[in-house]
């Protein structure tokens, strides 16, 4: 068993497996997405000031991930964006959604594919568009995913990885449990070898052509120091130019929510309160 946001752990029945998810709060829904490699339990700076600020929190594991089921063949941002759009309609949405790194992505995908159940998007360290690279760059990325993510290393290769590169600059003062959750969770069956085929099969070409239709206002953190922006300036100007507002994090990388609460945090607050109803129980509709 992972670490939960909080302790009753629910399940949304997909079509070759379930996805785990906790809910608690009352009020408009909030649904949030960990990335590649992580657990819901990232969003723990989040989710009290959330709930204590009037909102229903949702907090998902993804494919494979966490306490999700180990069946799933199908990986990505669009099979996650379905995932996604099915707990909100279950849970009664429309939502705002929060995505970390590809769950940023999928959240995205989401709100194009249906504007009517996403009332906004809060991204912290997105991934919105892939790295321009050849497909030799490409194939030998592959390849070192195939090595560095197999049995009886994959694990920790990635606790490491997680720990020393994606948090550079301030770390969260349970960042090393956090870690620990991760190593032990990849270690049960079945989860490393669904993380390698994500690693396989992600890509966020078909996320890009999609940012135009989005319609629900969008807000990013983006760390100074993260390592998966070659050059962070231009990431920030191209996502501007998506309409996206950006917010920098300085002194953090990938996870500015985990990494910068003081930011994030009220941050991602200040955001919400305007697309609540005038008595702030539910989202406001779009005009």
């Amino acid at each position: 068993m992972t670490i939960s946001v909080e302790s009753q752990v629910r399940y949304l029945q997909r079509h070759d497996g379930r996805i785990s998810y906790t809910v608690e709060g009352q009020g408009p829904l909030v649904v949030a997405v960990p990335g590649m490699g992580d657990l819901r339990s990232s969003f723990r700076e989040l989710v009290p000031a959330l709930v204590a600020a009037g909102y229903r929190v949702a907090v998902t594991d993804l494919r494979a991930h966490g306490d999700s089921d180990t069946t799933f063949r199908e990986f990505g941002d669009i099979v996650t964006a379905g995932d996604v759009l099915a707990l909100v309609e279950a849970l009664g949405g429309p939502a705002v959604v929060l995505g970390n790194s590809m769950g940023a992505a999928a959240a995205a995908w989401a709100a194009a594919e249906r504007p009517d159940l996403i009332a906004g998007l809060v991204f912290y360290g997105p991934l919105l568009r892939d790295p321009a690279m050849g497909r030799a760059t490409t194939g030998l990325l592959h390849l070192s995913y195939r090595v560095l993510f197999a049995r009886p290393w994959g694990a920790s290769a990635w606790a490491r990885y997680y720990r020393s590169t994606l948090n550079r600059g301030t770390t969260a003062p349970w960042l090393d449990e956090h870690v620990a959750a991760i190593r032990s969770s990849l270690k049960e069956p079945g989860r490393l070898a669904g993380f390698r085929h994500l690693t396989l099969q992600l890509t966020h070409s078909v996320v890009e052509p999609r940012l135009p239709e989005i319609a629900a206002p969008m807000l990013a953190f983006v760390g100074d120091l993260d390592p998966d922006y070659r050059d962070t300036d231009a990431e920030v100007a191209w996502m501007e130019s998506q309409r996206v507002r950006v917010v920098r994090v300085p002194e953090a990388a990938h996870y500015p929510h985990a990494q910068r609460p003081d930011v994030a945090v009220p941050g991602t607050l200040e955001f919400l309160a305007p697309l609540r109803t005038a008595d702030a129980s539910a989202w406001a509709a779009r005009a």
